[in-house]
């Protein structure tokens, strides 16, 4: 069918990089509200849990670099051709924003978790002792972790668009956009 996006696949590189960072947001996403609003009982768990969120966190903007990186240097498959400037539009300024949050997000933890009072280490995934950023005070603190929330909530409103924006193609449209980006297979309806 022409203008079927199924036969214009991204690399295999940008697919794992896409569902690796995606099923990582989502676990950040899902255990961010989690350790905020865990009390005091458990301080080990709750010292843990924030361990694996920072561990997320930075693989999340690590991943993301390397991400745009490979966009640079190789370039996605063509959008359908029935889709109008609007949707392309709407299309590229999505993408652009998801990149951009997934970017700030982690440097918005990075630079509360390195200006909080606590001096908590972080630690990689238990291991790999992560650096603090050269910056302090309170309300260096304070605006970092109101960006931090407040553009998580923007990334879970933009990510639940980017879905429904997907499975809009896959099952209204019926135009095999899905297909692009699924690892196996060509899910077309």
């Amino acid at each position: 069918m022409p203008g079927n996006a199924g036969a214009n696949r991204y690399s295999l590189v940008a697919i794992i990089l896409h569902w690796l960072i995606a099923t990582m947001v989502i676990a950040l996403l899902i255990l961010g509200p989690v350790m905020t609003g865990m009390g005091d009982d458990d301080l080990m768990l709750k010292f843990d849990l924030y361990q694996w969120h920072k561990s997320l966190g930075i693989s999340v903007l690590l991943l993301t670099l390397v991400r745009i990186g490979w966009r640079i240097m190789k370039a996605p498959p063509p959008l359908p051709v029935a889709m109008t400037r609007r949707d392309i539009l709407l299309a590229r300024t999505m993408h652009a924003l998801l990149y951009a949050l997934t970017l700030a997000i982690p440097l918005a933890g990075w630079v509360m978790v390195s200006t909080s009072p606590l001096g908590v280490p972080t630690y990689l995934y238990g291991t790999v002792p992560w650096p603090h950023l050269p910056v302090s005070g309170e309300a260096a603190e304070a605006i970092a972790k109101t960006v931090h929330a407040t553009l998580a909530w923007g990334l879970t409103i933009l990510a639940a668009g980017h879905i429904l924006a997907a499975l809009y193609h896959q099952f209204a449209l019926k135009d095999g956009l899905l297909a692009r980006m699924f690892p196996i297979g060509d899910p077309r309806p």
